[in-house]
């Protein structure tokens, strides 16, 4: 599974998410509000692209009258989310082509990485190396880490749901959110 390129770029090959939301009719019962398939942002550089799922603004999301669908079709409008919502939650599938490592970085947020396709190697800052293969599950907790697709044909996708959690603080010192070379392509979460 190679994939093309747009300008240098590989695109992934895998397939691209149907996204089902649901809401209620006015009797109670559940509907399929929409069904987005839109195609991936592309991070130029990193070799790597991305699905927005869904995004709430308040945690708990506020799902009277629709509100949260509305947040976050303003979310989605604005085109300013960064890699965290402040004070809610983001879901994104991400996609990572082969022998590609992400940048090393930390967010202050609780995370939550499923494999769904391939193997990655979740490397963090102290040295140590996981292999996660499909169905394996990452908490991370405000760690500094990077994602490695060590495979040299095959792609790689993860589904990611981010929470924002407290300040973290270690020995009196604050971690803050660390996107290193990354702060560019990504964007600071706030």
């Amino acid at each position: 599974m190679s994939g093309t390129t747009n300008g240098g770029e590989p695109i992934s090959p895998l397939r691209l998410p149907n996204i089902h939301i649901t809401s209620h009719n006015k009797a109670g019962q559940a509907v399929v509000h929409s069904t987005i398939n839109e195609p991936q942002k592309q991070y130029p550089g990193y070799r790597t692209s991305s699905n927005l799922v869904y995004t709430t603004s308040v945690f708990p999301a506020d799902l009277n009258d629709d509100t949260d669908l509305k947040q976050h079709q303003a979310v989605k409008a604005e085109g300013k989310l960064g890699l965290v919502k402040p004070n809610g939650t983001v879901c994104r599938i991400v996609d990572f082509a082969p022998h590609n490592k992400v940048m090393m970085h930390r967010t202050q947020s609780l995370d939550y990485g499923v494999v769904l396709e391939g193997a990655l190697e979740m490397e963090l800052d102290d040295g140590s190396k996981t292999l996660m293969t499909r169905g394996d599950v990452a908490v991370q907790r405000a760690t500094m880490h990077a994602w490695v697709n060590a495979s040299d044909t095959e792609w790689a996708r993860m589904l990611f749901v981010l929470q924002e959690c407290q300040p973290l603080l270690i020995g009196g010192e604050r971690f803050k959110e660390d996107l290193g070379e990354g702060t560019a392509a990504f964007g600071a979460s706030g």
